[in-house]
């Protein structure tokens, strides 16, 4: 893209912009009066390349949504599954403005946190109402998986229980996530979405055929 491409803009905000502003506002919805709530819920950005001016974004972006930034220091080397695992090591840990200052910081995350959706930051196509039938359907199902598809193809973002963390931060980096979730291809759940699941942003012309 010869630059950041979550920090490009699209429509009033950026890439990354967009796709926060979708995952919050399934998170703070009561899924069973589709009313707004206050929640624990919190959006993590794992950064790598450019981290230093994304986490600038995510600062400003902290101000108006539940966002912080996780820096992925192997993301050179790992990959995506890498980014997925140190995300998941910093929801079992408390937030840095917590840690070893505040009581509430005891458990944080054990427990209270019972499954992460995991999106891209390059797909600000993605739909509230496809979040939300992803978090319905974990919360109907209790399956360990729940996946969007569009025409029998699988998709962004995907959800995983809990229960399933340990195997996947005992992955080696060799491993991708599409492997990891062949292997359980029998406790998926799948959710019928648009094609928005299978867009991201690769190029530039990728970017400027679908930016509002």
């Amino acid at each position: 893209m010869g630059q950041p491409k979550l920090l490009l803009p699209w429509g009033k905000t950026t890439v990354l912009g967009q796709v926060v502003s979708v995952f919050a506002a399934e998170l703070s919805t009561d899924s069973k009066t589709d009313k707004r709530i206050e929640t624990d819920n919190e959006i993590l950005v794992i950064t790598g390349g450019a981290h230093t001016q994304i986490e600038e974004l995510v600062l400003e972006l902290a101000k108006k949504y539940p966002v912080r930034a996780v820096y992925n220091t192997h993301y050179a080397q790992g990959g995506m599954l890498s980014s997925i695992q140190a995300g998941l090591v910093a929801l079992t840990l408390p937030p840095p403005s917590l840690r070893d200052t505040s009581p509430k910081s005891k458990g944080f995350g054990g427990g209270r946190v019972g499954a992460a959706l995991i999106g891209l930051g390059d797909q600000p196509q993605v739909r509230e109402e496809t979040v939300r039938h992803i978090c319905a359907a974990f919360i109907q199902t209790e399956s360990p998986l729940v996946i969007p598809s569009f025409e029998n193809r699988r998709g962004h973002p995907w959800l995983a229980s809990r229960s399933l963390w340990p195997e996947i931060l005992a992955l080696p980096p060799s491993t991708t996530p599409r492997q990891f979730l062949n292997s359980h291809a029998g406790q998926v759940t799948y959710v019928a979405a648009d094609k928005s699941i299978l867009q991201d942003l690769d190029t530039l012309g990728d970017y400027n055929r679908q930016r509002p």
